[in-house]
C-alpha cells in the first residue's frame, strides 16, 4: 500500500509575486569573477562536456558576455584548434594574422580559405617584410590554379596600411575612403605586425558586452586531464 512520506511541491504549485523594486534590468550588473585578474560580464559558464561545449558554442558564450570551456574528449590538436577558431572569431586587432608565400598557389589559398573560413591573407616573404595581399576578390575569377600569389595578389604600393595604436576611427575612415575590408598594421620598417578587419568592428558593435581579453579576442577556456 503506498503511502505519503511528506508533503511535496512543484514549482506549478507556487506562484512567487513580484516585489517592488527601484532597479530597472537595463540597469543591472551583474558582472563577477571567474578568477582574480579574469571578469565575466553576465555569471553563465558552460560545461566542458562533449554535448555540450565546443567552439560554436563558446563563439554564442563569449559574445553574451560568458564563458565556454572546450571538452578534451579529442585529439589535443583538435581541442587547440577548437581554442583557436574561437580565439580568431573577433579581435580589435589580429596579431598573428595567417599568412601566405608569394610563391604559394591560388589552389593552396582556395585550401587555406576554406581551412580557416576567411579568404584574405597578408603576403610576406621569408624576412616577414610585407609584400601585399590576397583576398577572395584577388582570386575569385581566377581559373588556372597553378598561378602564385605574387601574380595576382595586391602589391605593397597599393596596399593601405597604418601604424599600431592609430585610433579606430581614424581606420574606420580609411576603410571607408578606400572601400577596402581589412587594414594591415605595420611598422617603421613595413615588417606585419597585425590585421584590422571592419568585421570585427562589426561585430564589437552589435556585442558590446562580449568577454575579451586584453587584445579584444573573445574569452575561451579549455579542459585538461587532471
Amino acid at each position: 500500500m503506498l503511502r505519503i512520506v511528506e508533503e511535496a511541491l512543484t514549482f506549478d504549485d507556487l506562484l512567487l509575486v513580484p516585489a517592488h523594486s527601484t532597479v530597472l534590468p537595463n540597469t543591472a550588473d551583474l558582472t563577477t569573477k571567474l578568477t582574480a585578474n579574469i571578469r565575466i560580464n553576465i555569471p553563465m559558464v558552460s560545461a566542458s562536456m562533449d554535448t555540450v561545449t565546443e567552439s560554436n558554442l563558446a563563439i554564442a558564450l563569449a559574445q553574451e558576455g560568458g564563458i565556454g570551456f572546450i571538452h578534451k574528449n579529442m585529439s589535443i590538436e583538435k581541442q587547440a584548434a577548437e581554442v583557436q577558431r574561437v580565439k580568431r572569431y573577433e579581435s580589435g586587432m589580429v596579431t598573428t594574422p595567417v599568412s601566405v608565400h608569394p610563391n604559394a598557389t591560388i589552389a593552396d589559398v582556395r585550401k587555406m580559405a576554406a581551412q580557416y573560413g576567411f579568404a584574405g591573407f597578408p603576403v610576406i616573404d621569408d624576412e616577414d617584410n610585407l609584400l601585399g595581399i590576397i583576398t577572395g576578390r584577388d582570386v575569385r575569377f581566377v581559373t588556372d590554379e597553378s598561378l602564385t600569389v605574387a601574380k595576382v595578389m595586391t602589391p605593397k604600393e597599393r596596399l593601405v596600411t597604418v601604424r599600431e595604436k592609430t585610433p579606430q576611427e581614424e581606420v574606420i575612415a580609411l576603410m571607408q575612403q578606400h572601400r577596402i575590408e581589412k587594414v594591415l598594421v605595420v611598422d617603421d620598417t613595413f615588417h606585419l605586425k597585425g590585421m584590422i578587419t571592419v568585421k570585427d568592428f562589426k561585430k564589437a558593435a552589435n556585442k558590446p558586452n562580449a568577454c575579451k581579453d586584453a587584445l579584444g579576442r573573445l574569452r575561451v577556456g579549455a579542459a585538461i586531464g587532471a
